[in-house]
């Protein structure tokens, strides 16, 4: 038996757009609990920013996870991966753009950098503060590693996304 090159039309690819899109979406799920972790088992409180990153993995979650999972259309689960990976990518930045106010190369929020606690103005003050390292390993902080985790998950979600689109059109175009 010889081993063909050509794709089948008996089997299934295994790069299809509900699985990337679930894949997308686990990856964004395992970084919200890796940071849930670090709060609630570390102890490190989140600043604004923080939420801000996980509100984007939340929405990478679901509509990586459960769009991936009830949906079969192709184009429907190739617009659902496309929206794990672009929200993905966008936590990705924030993380970047945090890690750029912790090294104050940036300007941060007004409402988390800074000292604006104002003395006799019954504000408290604020908790954790985004332009402050809390955590940091091999000089990278949390924020650093979101960003570099999540440019990771969205750049191999592209990548497979486009080559099952390439998978897809040689499959149609294979003579019966």
């Amino acid at each position: 038996m010889r081993w063909s090159s050509k794709p089948s039309m008996t089997t299934q690819p295994f790069l299809r757009a509900d699985r990337i899109a679930m894949a997308v979406g686990a990856g964004g799920a395992c970084l919200v609990l890796g940071a849930l972790g670090f709060q609630y088992i570390g102890g490190i409180l989140p600043c604004e920013m923080c939420h801000w990153q996980r509100w984007a993995h939340i929405g990478a979650a679901i509509a990586g996870i459960l769009g991936g999972a009830l949906i079969r259309r192709e184009s429907t689960a190739r617009s659902l991966a496309w929206m794990a990976i672009a929200l993905v990518l966008l936590s990705g930045l924030i993380g970047a753009y945090q890690t750029g106010t912790e090294y104050h190369v940036l300007p941060g929020p007004a409402a988390c950098t800074g000292h604006r606690y104002i003395l006799g103005s019954n504000m408290p003050p604020p908790e954790v503060q985004c332009d402050v390292v809390t955590w940091s390993l091999f000089g990278l902080s949390m924020a650093s590693y979101n960003a570099l985790c999540s440019f990771l998950i969205a750049a191999m979600g592209a990548f497979a996304l486009s080559k099952a689109r390439g998978l897809s059109r040689n499959c149609q175009n294979i003579p019966a």
